[in-house]
């Protein structure tokens, strides 16, 4: 027995639809992905011994200085800790191009030799939250994490930076 198409199209292949991390909104469900938020503009950047860079393990917790480390919540458990920071930093485009639109900062001990970690796993997933919604939170980090930072930002993209709030700018400046 032989196939036949008998005239007929072959059936449309569907898009697939990706999956986003959905946020609660209040708004009105609209269909598949409503509410749905884009994480590729957000950036994780570590501060480290006075040095910034871009780690984008970090936004599952897998970033170089986290790896291998076993996490608690009591400060106690690490006395050794070095304090280290992750800053969500958010990028937004406006009329003129992109633009550094959000960064909140925080801290977490890293003693690497006892393997062991203490950080807030709320206070960063609400921090990612504040920056995606374009906040600024970096008055717990020191003036050479600012510094490290500032200089990070500025290097990655002079023209982001320009075009950034003077929040950002300001709360930066030391």
């Amino acid at each position: 027995m032989s196939e036949q198409n008998n005239g007929q199209q072959p059936p449309e292949k569907k898009e697939k639809k990706s999956l986003s991390l959905n946020v609660v909104s209040n708004k009105e469900h609209k269909g598949f992905g409503a509410g749905t938020i884009d994480l590729s503009d957000v950036a994780c950047v570590m501060i480290d011994n006075g040095e910034a860079y871009i780690d984008v393990g970090a936004m599952h917790a897998k970033s170089k200085i986290e790896r291998g480390i076993k996490f608690g919540t009591n400060k106690e458990d690490v006395p050794n800790g070095r304090l280290c920071w992750i800053v969500w930093v958010a990028v937004d485009r406006g009329e003129e191009g992109a633009y550094y639109a959000g960064a909140t900062a925080c801290p977490m001990l890293i003693d690497t030799e006892a393997r062991r970690g203490w950080k807030i796993l709320a206070q960063h997933v609400n921090n990612l939250d504040y920056a995606i919604k374009r906040r600024y939170i970096l008055d717990e980090l020191g003036a050479d994490e600012k510094r490290a930072l500032k200089s990070l930002l500025v290097a990655h993209n002079p023209e982001w930076w320009d075009r950034s709030p003077d929040k950002l700018k300001d709360a930066l400046n030391v």
